[in-house]
């Protein structure tokens, strides 16, 4: 993935949500002919969400190629973009009801977070409103649709409670689950060669700058100067945000992911939790400094009383119930909401054209993040451990 986009990832679903703070009101037209200006797709008890913001959406999904979509794969991306378009007005529409709508305050606040989150500096902030062809005022109100469909479904399981009893059980029965691996756990700093075109305050752009600027972050990290704090600071790579944390792996795990053996052996081996290792450049032609933050030589089968069983089995628990809850809330929203879907209605009017759709002209718009290429810095994330 592009690395700027790597910085612009909290604000994803902002960004690919954008359309539908453009709805037009009350146009009455269909979604005949495929064409998008003017028409509308669906109506949500009255509110229409026009086929210009369905293909918006489809354009910022496929990087600008919606035109290059055979008809039959435009009709199923309009209908599957059109159903999201859907669901999440029917559920804001219901917030709206329940009065759960945020401030003004809430919202600013919201993003200011996700700058953080994203170590974004008010300069990055601009520049990924401009790629993404958005205002300021429109991520505002998109961000206040997620905020209030987020309190909604808070509100709707906020009472969910998990008993001892169930807890015991849902042990006995999967004791299996709780088995901890034999491996290690591991923070790292990155210093990348390749231009991150601004994604990382700290940015080496070529070779010569990445290997001094590894070799200076390890001066400081041998004068005493906190792991964590530095890789905040200084590392490029996407563990920035979680302040270098690349979480557990197993010894096949780091061989998968093509951690040389000789380090691997030291992780296993002398060296010890909580010292860091030398800078390395590895095959991917990035310089890297891992820290060894764990290690368990021998696979331990937990109990329900080692740190950590009990509440983690009751997250578990917790989230499984939220998804039932969370899934009837959806159901009971569109059983009780008053749709009219007028491009569903014009593909099966004509079958054989799917409603006169063509392919759509090309629009501008921003890529969604994709998955980046695996790499040491990455290998030993909770993800990949699981």
């Amino acid at each position: 993935m592009h690395r700027l986009s790597r910085k612009f990832v909290i604000f994803a679903s902002a960004v690919l949500l954008v359309a539908a703070t453009t709805a037009c009101e009350g146009t009455g037209s269909s979604a005949q002919g495929g064409k998008s200006d003017g028409a509308v797709a669906a109506t949500v008890n009255g509110k229409d969400i026009p086929l210009k913001d369905v293909d918006q959406i489809i354009n910022q999904q496929t990087n600008g190629q919606m035109s290059q979509l055979s008809p039959i794969q435009q009709a199923t991306a309009r209908i599957q973009a059109l159903d999201s378009l859907i669901q999440q007005e029917v559920l804001f529409q219901r917030a709206d009801k329940e009065k759960l709508l945020p401030s003004d305050d809430e919202v600013t606040q919201e993003i200011g977070a996700r700058k953080r989150q994203g170590g974004m500096t008010e300069e990055d902030y601009q520049r990924m409103l401009q790629q993404s062809g958005q205002t300021e005022p429109q991520l505002r109100e998109v961000l206040r649709k997620e905020i209030a469909i987020r309190k909604l479904l808070d509100k709707t399981v906020g009472k969910i409670t998990i008993k001892d009893n169930e807890v015991t059980e849902f042990f006995n029965n999967n004791k299996e689950r709780f088995v901890a691996p034999r491996g290690v756990g591991l923070s790292v700093i990155v210093a990348d060669p390749t231009d991150s075109g601004g994604a990382f305050a700290d940015d080496a752009k070529n070779d010569f700058e990445a290997q001094n600027k590894i070799n200076d972050v390890h001066a400081a990290l041998k004068r005493g100067e906190d792991f964590a704090t530095v890789a905040r600071k200084r590392s490029e790579d996407q563990s920035v945000a979680r302040s270098g944390d690349i979480g557990f792996a197993t010894e096949d795990q780091l061989k998968q992911n093509r951690f040389p053996q000789e380090l691997i052996t030291n992780l296993f081996g002398p060296m010890q939790v909580g010292s860091f290792t030398n800078p390395m450049k590895l095959e991917d032609g990035r310089y890297y400094i891992f820290k060894l933050t764990d290690r368990r030589l021998e696979t331990e089968n937990r109990t329900l009383e080692s740190p950590g069983v009990r509440d983690e089995i009751k997250q578990l628990l917790i989230s499984e119930r939220q998804r039932v809850l969370s899934e009837a809330l959806r159901l009971v929203a569109l059983n009780e909401a008053k749709i009219v879907n007028n491009l569903a209605t014009d593909i099966l009017k004509d079958p054989n054209n799917l409603g006169g759709l063509s392919p759509a002209q090309p629009a501008s718009a921003t890529a969604s993040p994709a998955s980046a290429t695996a790499s040491p810095a990455t290998a030993a994330s909770p993800a990949a451990a699981k």
